[in-house]
């Protein structure tokens, strides 16, 4: 029997991938919002049995003040997160805050629909061996952990960067070269090498590993500055 599941998410493209992922595999989806932060009431007003709440900064001061809300007003609702690994400190908040469980953004469909199942029934949803590797580090913190969104955003130019940016945002090659003011087999390929320096084959999987890796949170986009000429006058003179 499908769940009545809700699909909240910061980045749009991820939400709405999911929320058709789990549709065509018989679940009722109600509704897959963005961004995460206002998505408390509509989850409250729809009361599903389960909300799937995503998150690329899961230990972020605040992150989960829907998750408290939600659980204090509809306390029925199971809540399961989708968040980046290794994110110890996110996984202990996620629970903290109510959560029914925490599952891994990289996680296949079929281990979702897992948790899923589990967080309906009333039950813990989380992985054995992600909760053991959760306590490890927290008890034995890295002096030096590896920061996979440094090393990938260290891979990509500043052009590449705002496609990737883009794609997250769910920009198809046209909307991409119109923001960015250039020809459409140029935003083509600078898709293309996105995809192969990030090490995917489909726009939606450098969507989901910019988002657990945390490398959007990093992407500092390049400001186009406006040439000025002489007869040029500047904003507000």
């Amino acid at each position: 029997m499908g769940v009545r599941v809700m699909v909240v998410d910061e980045h749009r493209l991820l939400a709405e991938a999911l929320a058709s992922a789990l549709k065509l595999r018989g679940h009722r989806v109600l509704a897959a919002a963005a961004p995460a932060a206002g998505a408390a009431e509509l989850v409250i007003g729809r009361a599903p049995e389960v909300c799937l709440f995503g998150t690329a900064a899961p230990a972020e001061p605040g992150v989960f003040e829907p998750v408290v809300r939600i659980k204090r007003e509809r306390p029925q609702i199971a809540v399961v997160v989708l968040g980046p690994v290794p994110s110890p400190r996110g996984i202990a908040a996620a629970f903290a805050a109510g959560a029914s469980g925490y599952v891994r953004q990289d996680e296949r469909i079929e281990g979702v629909e897992r948790a899923l199942a589990k967080a309906r029934a009333g039950e813990v949803a989380i992985a054995p061996q992600l909760l053991q590797g959760a306590f490890a580090e927290l008890l034995n913190p890295s002096a030096q952990p590896d920061d996979e969104g440094s090393r990938l955003l260290r891979l990509l130019t500043p052009r590449e960067v705002e496609v990737l940016v883009r794609v997250a945002e769910g920009e198809d090659t046209r909307l991409i070269a119109a923001g960015m003011a250039i020809a459409p087999s140029t935003a083509r390929t600078h898709v293309q090498r996105v995809l192969m320096k990030l090490g995917v084959g489909s726009r939606l999987e450098a969507a989901a590993l910019a988002a657990r890796t945390g490398l959007l949170d990093r992407a500092v986009l390049p400001v186009r500055e406006l040439p000025q000429g002489p007869g040029d006058v500047p904003a507000g003179a």
